[in-house]
């Protein structure tokens, strides 16, 4: 299909010249002399891209970006004037506006820019084929992933949901703990009930225990009233105690008269109190190391680990790495109120670079950042800033070579485990054994 461009100016000399510097085999070029009669022309087959005037007679350029923003948001704007000041540009890149070319017009500049434009709208098209064919698959709450620890993951979760038994889940930092702890109390029969989450290593070891279990009047300085507890306005719900493993002995020894007689004790009171929260706990430390040590409770390290889950590092299943840089870069868009971008695969394969000790909340910053730098939808890997350094270009070669890359890249993260590369990829095995052979990477 054609890409179909719109030009708008009320100038016709320079529709004319644009047109025919445009028009070509794979392109379709209409022209209006303003943007009242561009908005009349929408009525057909809706452009791909529109290139508009500034300054015109009636609406401007910047009401036309707007309206054509509401109207029809996957149109390419590439707004043109005379009046190369720097607050129109601001105007227009906040409005949306795709790139922003000062008169009189660079023909090679205005082709370079069409000519990324376009790809980018290639991109953003492959991005969405590939988005309808994953969704709803593999993902439960915010947790996303195809690697087969996480899948099996997915499948605990559920499983937890039905029970109340206390969870320990452990993995590095970043790599999503709270997600899931917070998946298993929004899927189960009390999800209606708090959640609560509690970071151990925020507050002394006496603040902590007023914060989870509430006080009475009088019973450290500065308690002036009766305060109840996370535990108390958790009810039936969940409490999330994250790096348990670096609290007090102390501490540890009323957490296990919580798991073991459902009550706790607010800090001065001569009473116990009754608690029907779940427990689900995290660390990222070595419990049994710990415990070896006499740091931590070995009686409470049974009590919590009821049932374990141990989360891996993003960099053992890098295979996950697109499709959670899709859904990563989708939600930080949504709060930033910017339209959904995509990544260009050169910036994917910057990602495959990086070893990411930050984990799942590294590589969000990391696309974040890239988004708020990003003047257009596609994240390109001059975007990118990984381990503190702007990401290395990559070349990317044509589509062949690109396919080669992105196998390889798959079959190195699976470890030359077929079966796992072929599921990541969306291909069938023979299909896989066909593309291995055609690249030499048997």
């Amino acid at each position: 299909m054609p890409t179909r461009i719109l030009i708008v100016d009320d100038d016709p000399s320079v529709r004319v010249s644009l047109a025919d510097a445009l028009r070509g085999d794979d392109r379709e070029v209409e022209a209006a002399e303003s943007a009242e009669a561009a908005l009349q022309l929408l009525d057909g087959a809706p452009p791909d891209v529109v290139l508009t005037d500034v300054r015109m007679p009636g609406l401007d350029g910047i009401e036309l970006l707007r309206l054509l923003r509401q109207r029809l948001p996957s149109t390419d704007v590439i707004l043109m004037t005379a009046y190369d000041d720097m607050p129109t540009v601001v105007a227009a890149m906040r409005e949306g506006a795709r790139d922003f070319l000062p008169k009189p017009i660079d023909l090679a500049d205005l082709r370079q820019v069409l000519a990324r434009t376009l790809e980018d709208r290639r991109i953003r098209e492959r991005a969405r084929r590939a988005a309808e064919e994953d969704a709803g698959r593999y993902h439960l709450e915010r947790l996303v992933g195809r690697d087969p620890r996480m899948i099996a993951i997915y499948k605990l979760v559920g499983q937890l949901a039905a029970n109340r038994a206390s969870v320990l889940i452990r993995g590095e930092t970043g790599t999503g703990k709270e997600l899931i702890a917070r998946a298993i109390h929004y899927n189960s029969g009390d999800a209606a009930e708090p959640f609560v989450p509690v970071n151990c290593t925020a507050l002394p070891t006496t603040l902590l225990e007023s914060e989870l279990f509430g006080h009475k009047r009088g019973s450290f300085t500065g308690a002036i009233a009766d305060r109840r507890g996370r535990f108390a306005l958790a009810g039936r719900g969940t409490i999330f105690l994250d790096e348990i493993g670096d609290t007090s002995p102390e501490f540890q020894a009323k957490v296990l008269r919580v798991l073991e007689d459902h009550e706790c004790y607010p800090v001065g009171a001569d009473r116990a109190e009754r608690t029907e929260a779940r427990v689900i706990a995290a660390t990222h430390g070595n419990l049994e190391e710990l415990v070896a040590a006499g740091k931590f409770r070995e009686d409470l390290y049974y009590r919590l680990r009821v049932v374990e889950i141990r989360v891996p590092p993003l960099r053992e299943r890098v295979g996950d790495l697109p499709l959670l840089a899709d859904y990563l870069l989708r939600r930080a868009a949504e709060e930033l109120h910017r339209a959904p971008p995509v990544l260009s695969t050169e910036a994917v394969e910057a990602l495959f670079v990086h070893d990411w000790p930050g984990n799942v909340r590294e590589l969000e910053n990391a696309l974040t950042r890239a988004l708020v730098l990003a003047t257009g939808n596609v994240i390109r890997p001059d975007h990118l800033t990984i381990g503190d350094r702007p990401a290395p270009p990559t070349e990317l070669g044509s589509l062949e070579q690109v396919e080669r890359r992105h196998v390889a890249h798959v079959l190195e993260a699976t470890g030359g485990q077929k079966a796992r590369a072929a599921h990541i990829l969306g291909v069938s095995r023979p299909r896989l054994n066909r593309l291995l052979r055609k690249y030499g990477l048997e």
